[in-house]
């Protein structure tokens, strides 16, 4: 039965929510980003976080939780008031892939999220260092992992991370082995490549294009079925015999499930017009990030569709979270 307290609670706090909400955002905003600085999840949220505070009139705090493969700082947003005051720059890894590694997660990442928007796609580049493998091209490199089944070396953000699992693939489709050598992020696993102590890597272009471009790392092939325009020069895998090879990963900011239409509206708006503007779009896309803004529904498709086809790729290789 509703009471006449209930009834009048329910009354007076109608109007109070409709107000916090048409006021949203009255004071900073934490975005989160599940890993250490230097990946392109961070490159990605702090660019779109600048576009976005100056277009809503606050502060977005960048906050790296990294950890437990993006699981730790995901779990923190998850359990987050949906007030719109604690976002997370999602990505592949946290919402398609962890699901088929941690079997206790804490939360879903399809019901324990509200989908916003996807930011961008970025495919995978293949990179060696020049001093340590003679490659030059997706075949050779190929040659060079059958005729030694697992001396070359790779790194990768982390066990299970998006690198970690393209490799995966790579290896499965071509019917190689080759060493993952895990570390606590991108930045520092990029900081090994270049010195040497690590041979190769599999990862999105905004962490790994400068090297490339400056001359320290070489470039093998991209990821996805057609060129990057901003690195036209680099022939996909797929040009190079790795037949319908795609393994492309993607980025997209969510909140915590519940979070008002009204406010997932105004983000997804004006994420919208941030990333399809002549001052992002360009940027993004010289760092091997293309834009790729819709609607929540469709974001929400792609986490379900990607968690399928990644879950399958885990199952057939046996990869554990550790």
């Amino acid at each position: 039965m509703i009471t006449r307290r209930l009834l009048t609670a329910g009354m007076l706090a109608a109007p109070a929510l409709a107000h916090a909400q048409a006021a949203w955002p009255d004071r900073p905003v934490r975005l989160i980003v599940p890993f250490t600085p230097g990946g392109s999840t961070d490159i990605l949220a702090r660019a779109l976080g600048a576009e976005l505070q100056e277009a809503l009139g606050q502060t977005f705090i960048i906050e790296n939780r990294g950890g437990a493969g993006g699981t730790l700082g995901s779990e923190l947003v998850a359990r987050a008031t949906p007030d719109g005051y604690t976002l997370m720059m999602g990505h592949i890894g946290t919402l398609a892939v962890n699901p088929s590694l941690y079997r206790n997660l804490s939360y879903d990442t399809v019901t324990s999220f509200t989908p916003i928007v996807l930011v961008a796609n970025v495919p995978n580049i293949m990179a060696v260092n020049p001093r340590k493998v003679r490659a030059t091209n997706a075949q050779e490199l190929i040659a060079l992992a059958k005729r030694d089944p697992g001396a070359l070396t790779y790194g990768s953000g982390g066990n299970g991370s998006a690198a970690h699992t393209a490799m995966v693939a790579f290896n499965l489709a071509t019917g190689t082995e080759m060493t993952h050598v895990p570390y606590r992020g991108t930045g520092p696993m990029m900081t090994d490549l270049i010195s040497g102590t690590i041979d190769m890597t599999m990862t999105g272009g905004p962490p790994v294009l400068p090297p490339i471009r400056a001359g320290q790392l070489r470039a093998l092939g991209v990821t996805s079925l057609t060129r990057l325009s901003s690195a036209p020069d680099i022939p996909t895998m797929h040009e190079q015999g790795v037949t319908g090879f795609d393994a492309v990963q993607w980025y997209g900011l969510v909140g915590p499930a519940g979070l008002p239409r009204a406010i997932v509206d105004r983000l997804n708006q004006a994420s919208i017009a941030a990333l399809t503007s002549d001052k992002l779009k360009p940027r993004l896309a010289g760092e091997g990030a293309d834009a790729a803004p819709g609607t929540p529904e469709q974001f929400r498709d792609l986490i379900i569709a990607e968690r399928t086809r990644w879950g399958d790729v885990i199952r057939r290789a046996g990869v554990r979270a550790e």
